[in-house]
């Protein structure tokens, strides 16, 4: 088990760089992103992975068996209980759920010990979960294009935005987790 560290504050008495415009903080400092890209994503996701079923339907490979539907299930339930232990992690280490929100704090406890981005992982086996239990194919192709799309969307600038915030504490984090699994 790795060490539960201890949420870092932000030093706001040391903004980071400048940029040369002037009095402004650098942007990766600011916040990661603008726009929620992770909610929209997976909300993009369910309902593309309907609309694909409904419009080019294609017959599950697996089997329907007992064993098939509860590993479906298991997905769904580390998934569901990884994003609620990510989401308190955060809440505790007393920074934002938010992903177009600056982070005041790294938080390097509770799932995010072992990866660096357990929400979107969650998320992942969620929708992986749901092409299991609706035998729908297409929920394993927007499983995949979620993880790519919030990995450019959403994670390259997120992790400018904590190492422009946090420094050497966050490579070190980065250098001890992983990014998916």
């Amino acid at each position: 088990m790795p060490p539960k560290l201890t949420p870092m504050k932000n030093d706001t008495s040391n903004p980071g760089p400048r940029n040369a415009q002037g009095p402004e903080t650098n942007r990766a400092h600011d916040r990661a992103n603008s726009f929620p890209w992770p909610p929209v994503l997976f909300v993009a996701a369910f309902i593309a992975a309907w609309a694909m079923a409904q419009a080019l339907p294609i017959a599950w490979p697996g089997v329907d068996d007992s064993a098939a539907r509860v590993i479906g299930i298991g997905f769904g339930v580390v998934g569901v209980v990884l994003v609620a232990w990510a989401i308190a992690a955060l809440i505790g280490g007393g920074t934002t759920v938010m992903p177009d929100k600056a982070s005041t704090a790294l938080v390097t406890s509770g799932p995010y010990g072992y990866f660096r981005n357990p929400i979107y992982l969650g998320e992942v086996l969620i929708l992986l979960a749901a092409a299991e239990l609706t035998k729908n194919v297409w929920y394993i192709a927007t499983a995949a294009s979620f993880a790519v799309l919030v990995t450019v969307l959403q994670i390259l600038p997120e992790e400018r935005h904590l190492e422009a915030r946090f420094g050497d504490a966050y490579r070190d984090y980065k250098s001890r987790t992983r990014r998916w699994i």
